[in-house]
């Protein structure tokens, strides 16, 4: 299939009537999609072709996004308001579009009770619900237990609103 630089279809055309096209138009014959069946080829200005073709890649790396690690760091003995600040932060985290990488760390004879520490990534878990997915499982690494969450594919996070509402104490 061959189109020519207006963008009009010439039709199926042999490998040689396209180029001869070309040269009378004073183009190139460039292949666009050699996948296809049968093979799509334009006529179209070579230099101009690939121009357009930078800034459309730049255009798409520019609309991309790095998705960057951010590590929190916890004690097993971590009061409750410095978890709840910590989650905080870990929300906006990922709520920027970031990962979260937690770490639990173990000095001295807090290495002899590592069930803590599960319990606590078990606690964070159990905080962020569904709005989070599990990238990594937590596993020891050393003297730290380490976990890897991201945001959850299925939707956005909750807004304050809904979480001052499901945490709200009952009436009694």
């Amino acid at each position: 299939m061959v189109i020519d630089a207006g963008g009009e279809k010439l039709g199926l055309l042999s490998r040689d009537e396209a180029i001869e096209q070309a040269k009378r138009q004073e183009l190139d014959l460039v292949e666009i999609a050699p996948q296809a069946n049968p093979p799509v080829a334009k006529i179209v200005d070579f230099q101009k072709f690939k121009y357009e073709e930078g800034k459309k890649e730049q255009a798409a790396k520019k609309n991309a996004r790095d998705v960057e690690l951010k590590e929190i760091w916890l004690s097993p003995r971590i009061a409750e308001h410095d978890l709840q600040t910590r989650l905080r932060r870990a929300e906006e985290f990922l709520t920027d579009g970031n990962k979260v990488q937690f770490r639990v760390k173990f000095r001295g004879r807090e290495m002899g009770n590592m069930q803590i520490g599960f319990d606590l990534v078990k606690r964070i878990f159990a905080q962020f619900g569904e709005r989070i997915s599990i990238e990594r499982e937590p596993k020891v690494e050393g003297r730290s237990i380490t976990t890897i969450i991201g945001r959850s594919k299925g939707g956005a996070p909750k807004t304050d609103q809904s979480e001052q509402a499901t945490n709200a104490p009952a009436a009694s």
